[in-house]
C-alpha cells in the first residue's frame, strides 16, 4: 500500500513540475527566426537641425495650372536606416517623437508661440524581409517655416507583441539629454520636460501633422527601401 502511495505521489509531483516548467521555444523562436523575428539594428539615426531639411523632389508635368508657389521651400525629412536578421519579420512599429524649436523657424512672425512644438506618430511595417531597410516621417514645409527645425528626435521600435527592440533619442536642446539610460527618462515620458512652464506659460505645445513618408511626395523617392505599411 505504502509503495503504491509513494508511486502515486511521485507521478503527481512529476506532472506538477512538468506543467510548471516554462514552455520550450521552437528552434525558429530561439534563433530569432520566422516566428518572432530576429534582432533589429539601427544603422543610421535621424539627423537634427538643418541637416534634416530637404527641398521636395520635382515632378514635371504633374499640374494643369503650373507652379503656383514659386518661393523655394524645404520639408523636414526624418529618416533612419535599420537592418533585420530574420528571414521574415512579421511586423515592426516605429514610434517617433519630435521637438521643433520655434526660434529656428525660417519664416518668423510676431506670434505668441511656445518655444517648442511636439509631434508624435507611429508607423507599422509588415512582411519585412531580411536585410537593410529605411523608415521615415515628414513634416510639410509650413511647419519648418512656422515652428522651426527638429532639435530633438526620439525613436522607439517594437515588434508585433509590443516588445521594445530599440529606443533612443538625440537632442540639441539644453536640459534634454541624448541617449537616456531609462525609457522613463526619455523626454516624451518626462512630465517635468513635457509640462514645463516659464512665467506661467507652457514651454512645449503638442501639435499634429507628422506623417509617414508614404503619405507625402517623398513616397516617390527610393520606394524599394520602405516596406508595406498598415494602419
Amino acid at each position: 500500500m505504502n509503495a503504491r502511495i509513494t508511486a502515486a505521489v511521485a507521478i503527481a509531483l512529476a506532472a506538477s513540475a512538468l506543467s510548471a516548467a516554462p514552455k520550450k521555444k521552437s528552434a525558429a523562436a530561439q534563433a530569432g527566426g520566422e516566428e518572432r523575428g530576429g534582432n533589429v539594428r539601427i544603422e543610421q539615426f535621424p539627423k537634427l537641425g538643418r541637416s534634416a531639411t530637404l527641398p521636395a523632389p520635382a515632378v514635371q508635368g504633374g499640374s494643369i495650372i503650373g507652379q503656383a508657389f514659386t518661393k523655394p521651400r524645404k520639408w523636414i525629412v526624418l529618416e533612419t536606416k535599420y537592418s533585420t536578421d530574420a528571414k521574415w519579420q512579421d511586423q515592426l512599429t516605429f514610434t517617433w517623437h519630435v521637438l521643433l524649436e520655434t526660434k529656428s523657424a525660417t519664416e518668423k512672425a510676431k506670434e505668441d508661440i511656445p518655444p517648442y512644438s511636439y509631434f508624435t506618430t507611429s508607423t507599422t511595417y509588415v512582411n519585412i524581409p531580411q536585410g537593410t531597410h529605411a523608415a521615415s516621417v515628414c513634416l510639410h514645409p509650413s511647419y519648418l517655416e512656422r515652428y522651426g527645425e527638429p532639435k530633438a528626435v526620439g525613436l522607439v521600435v517594437s515588434n508585433r507583441d509590443g516588445e521594445i527592440l530599440f529606443g533612443d533619442c538625440e537632442s540639441d536642446i539644453k536640459g534634454i539629454p541624448s541617449h537616456p539610460k531609462d525609457e522613463k527618462k526619455a523626454f516624451w515620458n518626462d512630465r517635468d520636460i513635457m509640462d514645463a512652464k516659464k512665467d506661467g506659460e507652457p514651454m512645449i505645445e503638442r501639435r499634429q501633422g507628422l506623417q509617414d513618408r508614404s503619405k507625402t511626395i517623398w513616397a516617390l523617392v527610393n520606394p524599394n527601401d520602405y516596406e508595406m505599411t498598415v494602419q
